[in-house]
């Protein structure tokens, strides 16, 4: 019996990311709670879509990852059953230079001040 094997997902290239696409992944504070835990890791790592503590059901935590990978703001890959995320800095940082680090610096500050 064959190995089913899941089918690739599919992402914009770096020419195709458009800047109200990344303004509009970016505005909801779930997909930017899930920007801010991917910002942490290091270059190259992925973590998985549970390893992301989300408040909300697994329908909707899909939906969020699903508009993140189609705005090219994280890339997704399968490995073995589950779902990998990374960042795309570099594509961002190279289209948009300083847009990332800007917009996590304003949302730092925005959640010490309402703290």
């Amino acid at each position: 019996m064959p190995i089913a094997t899941a089918r690739p997902l599919e992402h914009p290239a770096r020419e195709e990311i458009r800047l109200e696409a990344v303004l509009h992944a970016l505005a909801d504070p779930m997909r930017l709670q899930v920007v801010r835990f991917l910002a942490t890791l290091g270059e190259g790592e992925a973590a998985t879509c549970s390893a992301i503590d989300l408040a909300i059901s697994k329908s909707t935590v899909t939906h969020h990852f699903r508009v993140l990978r189609e705005a090219g703001v994280i890339s997704q890959v399968y490995r073995g059953t589950a779902k990998m995320n990374a960042l795309r800095r570099r594509d961002l940082d190279a289209l948009f230079p300083g847009l990332l680090d800007t917009v996590l610096a304003a949302d730092a500050a925005q959640r010490r001040r309402v703290r």
